[in-house]
């Protein structure tokens, strides 16, 4: 075995000026990193059980008060658990009990009332259909979407009014995340109004400034600079990652869209953390079809909240789905292919037919590939750290075949179905490419975000093999931020097609 270590950036790396990585994948023993923070144990990004809880306890009281409105014999309990379902259901999917702004109980009224009236009709439907004599009329089906918003409004006003005095008493650590004017003026205007909850202990940067305008100047041994008001500006994933353990960093506050790589590790490596994200002023990569909060203002700055589930691409489950229904048939159709391939190398090559190799797959996580044996590498180290080249002398014949046809590829729908890959996405390589890539190559940790595939959008486009390593990244992550069900089918027909006329790996 190789004496090699390779550090591994995680896919919330930094992309552009990620320094010493924090996440080790080793192929031998590690040298010494004494010199690195070790990651934190996961926190949960939020609270939201503590969070829900008295507002679904307001909204359950609202009910049972609610139905005082009616008489004896229809307030009973069937009526009042119907309600509580309803009007439970519709505030949970409206993302009512999420944790978010502390808003106030007048701002959520149009809201609540729609909501509750919804709960009211539908109640009383089932009441009818179920319970003919107990129909409720107009006049009840109104004073009791009344007097439960009421009550509903009145309960949520005392659980936020509490909150935003907890807020304004002990203020959580937050990070700015942004460049020039606007993240020093959010961090002035945080400072100056702590009636918000957030107190800023530092600037991350977007992208490191081209040259001292006084607004960064050099720092210390991490190389950190300081912004107009002591606070230590940010520039490199080590650093915020020192900065969110050392400060109990919970929230992060973006001005600036940035880069759409940049953007998105920092993103992810605030919510590897447990850090609340927040998307201040014109933000368009803020997906507006997403399920954010309900928008509201940072003295007169748009603030919303951005979900851990709103920065990956959704449709999770149905690409899973996708691999499975395809993966699994295919697998057993092309069986016959793969025992004639077992026996071809078998015979030529010798011992040995499937090729076991480490490569790194979503989020940084190491899994085992698995492919035909095309040649057999001098030692474990050249395996590991050697780029494919093609028509390598040591190829046999079956081994060039297979390549050319990229038939050595086909037990890597093994991989597919026990969820190491997917069919679509960036094609996955070694710790020791992943780790030199990561640093000379904005955007290529960022790649990671998705499941790792057999083949890809990059791929399609020709870039296989010994190409522009920039190039394929650029393919892999705009596929991956314009993601959908219906690209992956056309890029596997496109796969398919190529087939024909195969020009290798």
């Amino acid at each position: 075995m190789s004496t090699e270590s390779t550090s591994v950036p995680p896919p919330y790396g930094h992309a552009r000026t990620v320094g010493e990585p924090v996440r080790r994948v080793s192929i031998g023993h590690p040298r010494d990193t004494s010199d690195r923070a070790a990651p934190p144990p996961h926190r949960p990004a939020s609270a939201p059980l503590r969070f829900g809880l008295p507002l679904l306890a307001g909204d359950v009281l609202a009910a049972l008060l609610s139905t005082t409105v009616l008489n004896d014999e229809q307030a009973d309990a069937f009526l009042v658990v119907q309600l509580v379902v309803w009007v439970t259901v519709l505030n949970a999917h409206a993302g009512l009990y999420r944790p978010g702004t502390v808003l106030s109980g007048l701002d959520q009224l149009p809201a609540l009332g729609a909501r509750i009236a919804v709960a009211w009709c539908v109640t009383s439907a089932v009441l009818a259909a179920l319970f003919p004599d107990d129909a409720l009329g107009f006049p009840a089906l109104l004073g009791g979407v009344a007097a439960q918003t009421a009550v509903a409004c009145c309960c949520r006003s005392l659980v936020h009014g509490r909150r935003r005095a907890a807020a304004r008493d002990r203020p959580r650590s937050a990070l700015v995340v942004g460049t020039g004017h606007a993240a020093r003026r959010m961090t002035a205007l945080l400072a100056q109004h702590p009636e918000y909850g957030l107190r800023p202990v530092g600037i991350a940067s977007l992208a490191a400034p081209a040259q001292d305008d006084g607004t960064h100047t050099p720092g210390g041994r991490d190389g950190g600079g300081k912004d107009g008001r002591g606070l230590p500006v940010l520039t490199t994933a080590e650093e915020i990652h020192r900065a969110v353990i050392q400060n109990g960093v919970q929230e992060a506050v973006f001005t600036d869209p940035g880069d759409g790589a940049d953007r998105s590790a920092l993103v992810a490596l605030f919510h590897e953390y447990g850090c609340a994200t927040w998307l201040t002023g014109d933000v368009p990569w803020a997906d507006p079809a997403a399920p954010v909060e309900m928008a509201r203002h940072l003295w007169g700055f748009g603030y919303r909240r951005l979900d851990p589930a709103d920065v990956r691409p959704r449709g999770t489950l149905a690409k899973r789905l996708l691999d499975v229904l395809m993966a699994g048939p295919a697998l057993l159709a092309v069986s016959p292919v793969l025992l004639s391939c077992a026996l071809a190398v078998r015979l030529c090559d010798g011992r040995g037919v499937l090729f076991r190799q480490e490569r790194v797959g979503q989020d940084g996580r190491p899994f085992t590939l698995l492919k035909f044996r095309t040649l057999r590498p001098a030692d474990e180290h050249e395996s590991a750290t050697r780029w494919s080249v093609v028509n390598d002398r040591r190829m046999s014949p079956v081994g060039t075949f297979l390549r050319r046809t990229s038939m050595d590829e086909l037990p890597q729908l093994w991989n597919v179905l026990r969820g190491d890959m997917s069919l679509v996405g960036p094609r996955p390589e070694r710790p020791f490419f992943v780790a030199n890539f990561s640093k000379t190559h904005p955007g290529y940790a960022a790649r990671h975000r998705m499941p790792v595939g057999i083949t890809g959008l990059a791929q399609i486009h020709g870039l296989r093999g010994d190409t522009s390593i920039e190039d394929r990244s650029r393919f892999d992550n705009h596929y991956i931020d314009h993601w959908s069900l219906w690209q992956d089918v056309c890029i596997l027909l496109r796969t398919a097609v190529s087939l024909v006329r195969p020009a290798g790996s």
